[in-house]
């Protein structure tokens, strides 16, 4: 596996047994490389102090590859809208769990209304929503879909897409990469 993923978190962390924890671990049992930070006061985080750890990381682990849960795709969305660029600077971007643009939370309060970027800067975007997610509704996913030319996946009745809506393993998302090998768990 020679892709280098970055994997970016949301409002509290993705604690194993979280679906993006146990993707974390099976790229890596599979030799391939992978970055999972813990960004900064996960549980009352602030907007730039994030911004500041993936500008960072962008430069320094230079991923082709970001998956994000959560609160972590409103951060790429920040990132997104402060790129100069033109060209795709990732192969793959995968968005699950979007939470609404206009969300309104006082402990993620920085982050909110959040402009939506004019480009996302991956080659694929692939977007994962659940049809019973109480932070975004499957409307504004299938608009940020189409707005960005990005592959839409809907699960019935997932919740907010976590280990407490039952992804914990996600076979689906750990089949989007070559992992061939089985971990011991």
């Amino acid at each position: 596996m020679s892709d280098r993923v970055l994997i970016l978190h949301g409002w509290g962390g993705s604690d194993y047994p979280h679906w993006q924890a146990q993707l974390a671990g099976k790229i890596a049992c599979n030799y391939g490389v992978v970055a999972f930070p813990l960004l900064k006061n996960p549980h009352f985080p602030s907007r730039n102090v994030w911004l500041n750890q993936l500008r960072e990381h962008m430069v320094e682990f230079k991923p082709n590859i970001v998956v994000c849960h959560s609160l972590g795709n409103t951060l790429w969305f920040w990132y997104a809208n402060e790129l100069g660029l033109d060209e795709d600077i990732l192969d793959k971007l995968y968005l699950v769990a979007i939470p609404s643009l206009e969300t309104k939370e006082d402990t993620i309060s920085t982050f909110f209304p959040c402009p939506k970027p004019k480009k996302l800067f991956a080659k694929e975007v692939h977007i994962v929503a659940s049809d019973s997610d109480k932070w975004c509704k499957v409307g504004e996913a299938k608009e940020l879909a189409l707005c960005y030319g990005a592959s839409l996946k809907v699960l019935p009745n997932a919740g907010h897409i976590n280990y407490e809506s039952g992804y914990g393993k996600w076979e689906w998302m750990e089949s989007q990469f070559n992992l061939k090998r089985e971990c011991d768990e």
